[in-house]
C-alpha cells in the first residue's frame, strides 16, 4: 500500500517530507513483530501510529488497546496490565485478567512509557524479552504472546541518564525508532488541516463554511502551535462555532490563537530562576552588601573627622542610617541631636590609621574595678552620696567607708 492510500485509510492530511517519511518506516515495520517507540511532541497524531502498525501487520484480526500509562495510579498499574489474584491486596474481591493476557495475540500501546514506574518497567522487560509475566498476588509464570507499541513525548534517553528510565528496556522498545514531526516543522500542512478541520466542524454544527483571509493563513503558518495537531483542531472548532463573520482576518483569529507574548521566547541571559540561585550567588550578594556598607562607614568616619568630631551635621542628614549601624554592632542607638569626640582632631593629616590592631591589656583588679564604679556612680549624680549608694547597690555608710579607703575624697 502506497503513502497516499495510507493517508486516505487513517486519514491523515499533509505533504510534509518528514510526515512522509514517518509513514514509510510505520509501513515497513508493520509486518514484522519487532517493538516499536514512537516518539514526538504531545498532540501530534502519535496514537495513529500505532493504529498504521497494528492494521498493517499480520496481528489485525487480533485485539488492539491503547493504554495511557501516566493515567494509572502507581499503585494499580501492575494489576491493570498483568492481572491480580483474588484477595492479592485490600479490594481484590475477585481474579482480574490483564491487558497483557485480555490482548494475546495482538497489539498492545503503551502511551506515555516512560512515566511507568521502575518496578513495572522490570515486568514489562520481561514480557518484552520472554514472553512471559505472573499476577499480582500469583507465583504461577504464564504467556502471552502481544506485539508492544510504545510512545512517548519526552526524551527517554535523558530520563535514562537521570536514573528515571532503565536502560535496558530503553534499548529492548526502541528496536525501531519512529519520530512525528511536530506541527511546527509541517508549515505547510496547517492551512490543509484547518480546512479539513473546519470543514468537518461546519457539516456538524450545521453552519457555513469557514474561509481565511491571506493575513489569517500567515498567522496559522508563524504560529508555534505547542499543543500541535491537536490544538489546531480545537481552535478549528471555536472558530466555526463563535465566529460571526465566517471571512476571517488575523485580527480576528487572534482572539482564539494563545498570546505567546514571553511564553515560547528564550530567557533573557542575565536572569535567573530560582533553581540557578546557588549558595555562590547568596555569597556574592552578602560580600556585596557587605562593601557597601564599608564604603558608607568609611565615608561616615571621614565626615566625623572633618568636622572636628561633632557629628550633628551627619544626624542630620541620616540618622536612621547612623543608629542602624549602632543597631547592627547591637550599641545604644545614638541621639538624635547627635554627639561630640572628647578629643577631636583638629588636622585630618594628623589623623593616622594603622593596619596593625593595638593590644591593650585590660587591668584585672578588684580594687580598680571597685574605684572606677563609685567614681561613675558619684559623677552621674553629680557628688550627691545617698543617690550614688543607691545606685551601688550598698549603704551610704559603706559608700562613704570605701571612698575613705580608695582615697576618692
Amino acid at each position: 500500500m502506497d503513502t497516499q492510500n495510507i493517508k486516505q485509510r487513517f486519514g491523515i492530511i499533509g505533504n510534509s517530507p518528514l510526515l512522509n517519511r514517518a509513514i514509510d518506516i510505520a509501513t515497513q515495520v508493520a509486518p514484522t513483530d519487532m517493538s516499536v517507540l514512537i516518539t514526538g511532541e504531545s498532540g501530534s497524531g502519535k496514537e495513529v501510529f500505532s493504529h498504521i502498525i497494528h492494521q498493517l501487520s499480520s496481528r489485525k484480526h487480533g485485539p488492539f488497546i491503547a493504554v495511557n500509562c501516566g493515567a494509572i495510579p502507581e499503585g494499580t498499574i501492575d494489576s491493570e496490565l498483568f492481572g491480580h489474584e483474588k484477595g492479592s491486596f485490600t479490594g481484590a474481591h475477585e481474579a482480574r485478567k490483564g491487558y497483557f493476557e485480555v490482548v494475546n495475540g495482538g497489539t498492545i500501546f503503551l502511551d506515555e512509557v516512560a512515566e511507568l514506574p521502575l518496578g513495572t518497567q522490570a515486568r514489562l522487560l520481561r514480557v518484552l524479552e520472554t514472553g512471559e509475566y505472573i499476577r499480582v498476588g500469583s507465583s504461577k509464570v504464564q504467556k502471552t504472546n502481544v506485539r508492544v507499541v510504545a510512545a512517548t513525548n519526552v526524551d527517554v534517553y535523558n530520563s535514562v541518564k537521570n536514573g528515571r528510565f532503565r536502560e535496558d528496556l530503553y534499548y529492548r522498545l526502541n528496536t525501531v525508532p519512529l519520530r512525528i514531526p511536530s506541527l511546527k516543522d509541517r508549515k505547510d500542512d496547517i492551512y490543509l488541516l484547518f480546512r479539513k478541520f473546519s470543514a468537518d466542524f461546519s457539516d456538524k454544527y450545521r453552519s457555513p463554511g469557514i474561509q481565511l483571509e491571506p493575513d489569517a493563513v500567515q498567522l496559522l503558518s508563524n504560529y508555534s502551535w505547542p499543543g500541535n495537531v491537536r490544538q489546531l483542531k480545537n481552535i478549528a472548532e471555536q472558530v466555526c462555532v463563535l465566529e460571526k463573520e465566517r471571512n476571517v482576518n488575523a485580527q480576528a483569529l487572534l482572539n482564539y490563537i494563545p498570546n505567546e507574548t514571553g511564553s515560547n521566547l528564550p530567557m533573557p541571559l542575565n536572569q535567573n530562576s530560582k533553581e540557578d540561585f546557588t549558595e555562590r550567588d547568596i555569597l556574592y550578594k552578602v560580600l556585596f552588601d557587605m562593601k557597601k556598607d564599608m564604603v558608607e562607614l568609611k565615608k561616615l568616619v571621614a565626615d566625623i573627622i572633618q568636622h572636628g568630631g561633632n557629628t550633628s551635621h551627619v544626624m542630620a542628614d541620616n540618622p536612621h542610617y547612623i543608629n542602624q549601624l549602632y543597631r547592627d554592632v547591637d550599641l545604644p542607638a545614638i541621639p538624635e541631636q547627635g554627639f561630640t569626640i572628647q578629643h577631636p582632631v583638629q588636622n585630618q593629616a594628623d589623623y593616622h590609621f594603622s593596619d596593625e590592631a593595638e593590644e591593650v591589656e585590660e587591668s584585672l583588679s578588684l580594687v580598680d574595678k571597685e574605684s572606677d564604679l563609685i567614681k561613675k556612680a558619684l559623677k552621674k549624680h553629680k557628688g550627691k552620696r545617698k543617690f550614688a549608694a543607691k545606685e551601688l547597690g550598698i549603704s551610704e555608710r559603706t559608700l562613704y567607708r570605701k571612698i575613705k579607703e580608695l582615697n576618692l575624697s
